[in-house]
């Protein structure tokens, strides 16, 4: 199991940086996520992600996908092969399919009606 595996503590370091780098990279899309920022400083980037994975709306995964940035979200971090150890099965879970139901309900957003042909 994934989450029975024990990360180093520079693995956990590494993911805190790049969670505090979610702001900026939000920022550069014109998104300033200053909750998200702020929960991290005080929580650390794996307990922050623990926590808000399943919170719904806590992310910034609705505007990264209207910008067609899903990679850059908190849930695609915690998917990275380097980052599994730190989080549960169900946590990994819960990431894959926040990922996969935005993107399918964007992708159904976006279909175009097609004129019938009159019978």
């Amino acid at each position: 199991m994934r989450g029975s595996r024990v990360a180093s503590p520079a693995v956990e370091a590494r993911f805190h940086k790049e969670m505090m780098g979610l702001y900026d990279r939000f920022a550069d899309l014109g998104f300033r996520p200053v909750l998200l920022r702020r929960f991290v400083l005080l929580n650390g980037g794996v307990a922050a992600a623990k926590e808000l994975v399943f919170k719904p709306g806590t992310t910034g995964l609705e505007r990264l996908l209207d910008a067609g940035k899903a990679e850059l979200s908190m849930e695609a971090l915690m998917l990275r092969p380097e980052y599994q150890p730190l989080f549960s099965e169900l946590e990994l879970q819960e990431a894959t399919q926040r990922l996969a139901s935005a993107t399918r309900s964007r992708s159904r957003g976006r279909l175009q009606a097609q004129p019938t042909q009159p019978k």
